[in-house]
This record gives C-alpha cells, structure tokens and sequence, in this order.
C-alpha cells in the first residue's frame, strides 16, 4: 500500500506525459462557454463552502467509525486532471489495509472477475472493500473529501468521473483532458457502474459540447437520487 500522506500538505502537481498537443489544441463549444470560463469555478467555490459545516461533520463522523475499525479514515491516490496533470484524490477508506495483494489474488483465481476488471476497471464483488467501506460506497460517501480538492481546484461539482494514471490508456476520447474532473457528472449519474471506458469517452464529449449552468444544475439534482438510492459498488 502506498503511503498516504498529509491531507493538508501542499503539493505540486506534476504533468503526466499521456497526451499529443494535438488531443489538446481544440477546445470544445460547451468548454469555451462564458459559463465555463467566468461562472462554473466560483460556483464551484461557494458549492463547497455553504456545504462546508454539514459535510466537515459527516466526514468527521464516518472517519471515527473508520479509525474505530483500525487503519487510517482516509485514502488518496494519484489521478488524472485537466491538461493530464495529476494530482491527488482524497477518499474516505473504504478497503482493507492489504488491498493490493487481495485483488491479485481473487483476479489470479476467477477468470471471470479478471475480465470484468480489465474492461470496466470495477467488481460488483470486490474483495477489498470492508462492511463500513461497502455502505459508504454503495450511498457515495467516500466521496466527500473530494471537496476538498474542488477548493483547491483540482476537481469541479459537475465533470467527467476521474481517471487513475494507468486507465489513460484505456480512454479513447480526448474531452476529459479540456475539463476538471467532477465529484459527480453525467456518467456518475447514468450508467455509473455499467459502462465501458468508450462510454465513458462518449459521455465526457457530450458534457464538454453541452456545458451550461442549466446543465450542472440538472446533474447535481439527479445526483441525489443517484445517492438515495444507493446503487454504488
């Protein structure tokens, strides 16, 4: 397991050579939008602080049960951000402390599982993930310490769902390097568990032609009943 450091330390976010300036030179009409230029990011700034008391309180909550069960409340892990640069995710913990070695071996000993891992990057039946972590997942709990990095401009409210550095090369689209990734978006809200990475690509270019207020509103709406009903893995 990687050594997870200080949630409040400062970090430079280093390029990741994933892209050919040809992937990055256009960008789409939704991304060049007044709304995408002026609005969407100070929107995304006051989201995070009117959420700020409600969400510092349940994060405090699900950490104690968290650190109660043994292992540290919270997890990060490199991702993919706007232009390829990475930066690092923040997550409540929602997996066993010896994840890696576990996923090898249930991969190594269920074909099945290892194919569906190798297309969609996620099992319906993970072996790492703990009692706790499987609620937190199911209800996308573990995703709110990501405001965090919507306040330090890592991530947006509203964008594509983030990519870890090695699913790049399984991305075929170019959209999501134009945007910052999302806490929640139009994949997370349509097909969140169920989709390809070619789908994945296909939703990103929709979002990033298509970006308006009315559309980030939309999306935050139906995320909660994405959320409510609790369809996570």
């Amino acid at each position: 397991m990687q050594r997870t450091p200080d949630i409040f330390s400062a970090e430079l976010n280093p390029v990741v050579s994933l892209l050919q300036p040809a992937e990055t030179s256009t960008s789409p009409v939704g991304v060049s939008s007044a709304y995408a230029r002026f609005v969407k990011r100070p929107l995304d700034i006051l989201i995070v602080l009117l959420a700020s008391p409600i969400v510092l309180t349940l994060v405090g909550f699900v950490a104690l049960l968290i650190a109660i069960q043994g292992g540290k409340p919270f997890y990060s892990q490199l991702r993919v951000g706007r232009s390829g640069r990475s930066f690092r995710l923040w997550k409540l913990r929602t997996m066993v402390v010896d994840a890696d070695q576990r996923l090898a071996n249930y991969l190594e000993s269920d074909p099945a599982a290892k194919a569906e891992w190798e297309l969609t990057q996620k099992l319906k039946q993970d072996p790492r993930i703990t009692p706790v972590g499987r609620f937190l997942r199911k209800s996308s709990l573990d995703e709110l310490p990501q405001l965090l990095n919507v306040l330090r401009g890592d991530m947006s409210i509203v964008g594509p769902r983030p990519m870890m550095l090695d699913q790049t090369l399984l991305y075929p689209g170019a959209d999501y390097y134009h945007l910052r990734p999302g806490v929640t978006g139009l994949w997370q809200i349509s097909d969140r568990n169920d989709s390809t990475f070619a789908a994945r690509a296909s939703f990103d270019a929709e979002y990033a032609a298509h970006l308006s207020f009315k559309g980030d509103v939309s999306i935050i709406a139906k995320t909660v009943g994405v959320v409510l009903r609790c369809t996570g893995y």
